[in-house]
């Protein structure tokens, strides 16, 4: 406990969207590498060769380096008090809901999410639209873990609530007089 006698915020896990998307580009990855080795050393002239190296660098960027750095990029955290998601690389976005807030937790999977055991976390919190944690992993897992969080966040909320409200005023009263 700490000083103000609460709880010290710990986190309880720390989560991507499902590693699962970096399919499709590791595939083309290894692709450009073979096209690359097969072709390199084939044409005649130098700067065809150089060509080949270069072009196959452009795409291994584009069709890999490019999406891996969007997947790195977002995460999701959950700690004892909150959720923090974060995406974006070169410009950062972070959200926060509080637990104590209450929300609304809904999971929606795919076939393909339900054949890997992720799916879509969809947390309402009754303003704006719904914030989504998008294909995060063990998606039933998680939606567990947010009831748990939330609903231990509220009874510490209102245990809190209910210490302070039977505390003593330090008003002082005279008996008798108004």
């Amino acid at each position: 406990m700490s000083a103000d006698g609460q709880v010290p915020e710990s986190v309880v896990a720390r989560l991507r969207p499902h590693g699962r998307a970096m399919f499709w580009p590791s595939l083309a990855l290894i692709l450009i590498v073979g096209f690359a080795a097969y072709f390199y050393g084939q044409f005649p002239q130098t700067w065809e060769n150089l060509g080949v190296l270069v072009g196959a660098a452009l795409l291994a960027l584009l069709l890999w380096v490019i999406p891996l750095f969007a997947w790195l990029g977002r995460n999701y955290t959950l700690t004892t008090r909150r959720i923090v998601l974060r995406s974006g690389f070169l410009v950062r976005v972070r959200q926060e809901l509080l637990h104590s807030r209450g929300y609304d937790v809904t999971v929606r999977k795919t076939a393909l999410q339900s054949a890997f055991g992720s799916g879509d976390v969809q947390i309402n919190t009754g303003l704006d639209h719904p914030v989504v944690l998008r294909d995060v992993p063990n998606a039933d897992l998680v939606q567990a873990a947010l009831h748990d969080l939330m609903e231990e966040s509220q009874n510490s909320v209102s245990t809190h609530r209910q210490q302070e409200a039977s505390r003593p005023s330090d008003e002082t009263t005279i008996w008798g007089t108004r």
